[in-house]
């Protein structure tokens, strides 16, 4: 299968090209603005990899698709916040594959609706989402939840090695949301709550309790109907190094007094003054899913699962659900025809070969409610 992944020689696009390289099933086009990288990368891959110059944003991106014999398109090149379909109606109008790694809240939450004729009509599959968030989060909540009679709440954290690559952009997409006004079900409504603001400690098996605040991504506004969540739906971050979460914290109260509108403007300076504070923490992150509700037998239930990655390779997460769905495309196994988000697609065992793979560990606890004996 021709697959080209656009953005491939980024953070999280060189790690996909990465794992897909040397695949029998898979010819692999990495794909970016700049030639001499993407071939570079290419280069070092070898197994037949291509370098490809390519800008989606340019006038003939369709034609270049064509050209190439696309027949997956893997979209990296983020973020996604505010960037329009045009990406997946090329690879609809080619009769390509889509597959995204998409964490805005509204390109993901309306991507169905916006795309699921046009792929239907090219009898080709579409998938946004393919990411930590909806992908293995939902795959994480079915899981704990099997055999429930009713979820309650559903909380979920990511919390990044302080050391781990990061970049501008992605720190851009986050600024823009810092302060401002975020849609979250909470106490059995939706209410409305500030981008990065009110910080809590949140607790982690394998990783110091960190602050943790509020973020804008597709979960908030997809599981309390996929789910049918009674009480509340909540996400948060929490950085490694508390000053950088009080900061964050600091710029959302002058958003929401006016005093500074674009935050996201700040990226490129904090972005590179992160840097100054890798020797304060570690290489060490991960994510904690907890999940409330009643069993089968009505009785009231918790649970947790942990995941914790050392030696920066946390950004290996966010990638595994493209890889996974690519390798079984390329394999001939069909997946719906339409454009979807990315849930009910994988389950959590899915996952496992890749979190041995880069050694991560994980820890999954489900209790009686309101006492300290596992009950499962």
């Amino acid at each position: 299968m021709k697959t080209l992944v656009l953005g491939g020689y980024g953070n999280f696009g060189a790690r996909i090209c990465r794992a897909l390289a040397g695949d029998p099933a898979i010819e692999l086009m990495v794909g970016g603005r700049d030639e001499s990288r993407a071939t570079a990368l290419a280069d070092a891959l070898g197994s037949g990899a291509r370098g490809i110059a390519i800008d989606w944003a340019a006038g003939n991106f369709a034609d270049v698709v064509r050209g190439l014999g696309v027949e997956l398109l893997i979209h990296v090149a983020g973020p996604f916040q505010g960037q329009d379909y045009s990406v997946a109606r090329t690879a609809a109008r080619v009769g390509a594959h889509y597959i995204d790694l998409a964490d805005g809240r509204r390109f993901v939450c309306d991507f169905p609706a916006a795309l699921d004729a046009d792929f239907r009509s090219a009898g080709r599959t579409a998938i946004s989402g393919a990411s930590t968030v909806p992908a293995l989060s939902s795959a994480v909540v079915k899981h704990i939840a099997r055999g429930w009679r009713s979820i309650h709440h559903i909380s979920t954290c990511i919390a990044p090695a302080q050391t781990a690559p990061r970049g501008s952009a992605t720190l851009a997409a986050v600024l823009g949301y810092c302060g401002t006004e975020i849609r979250v079900w909470q106490k059995g409504r939706w209410q409305v709550r500030r981008g990065w603001a009110e910080p809590e400690r949140v607790h982690f098996a394998r990783l110091p309790q960190r602050l943790g605040a509020l973020c804008d991504i597709p979960d908030l506004e997809i599981f309390p109907t996929h789910f049918g969540v009674r009480d509340e739906v909540f996400f948060r971050a929490a950085l490694e190094i508390g000053l950088a979460q009080r900061a964050l914290a600091a710029l959302a109260s002058a958003r929401a007094l006016g005093v500074f509108r674009r935050p996201e403007r700040l990226a490129r300076p904090l972005n590179a003054v992160a840097s100054w504070f890798d020797s304060l923490g570690s290489s060490s992150g991960g994510m904690v899913v907890c999940v409330g509700g009643e069993g089968e037998a009505g009785q009231g239930l918790q649970g947790e699962w942990h995941i914790t990655a050392d030696n920066d390779h946390g950004p290996e997460i966010p990638c595994m659900a493209s890889i996974l769905l690519a390798r079984r495309l390329a394999r001939g196994e069909v997946l719906p025809v339409g454009a979807q988000v990315c849930m009910g697609l994988l389950e959590l065992e899915d996952f496992l070969p890749e979190f041995s793979r880069w050694g991560m560990q994980t820890d999954m606890l489900v209790e009686a409610a309101g006492h300290g004996t596992p009950a499962v």
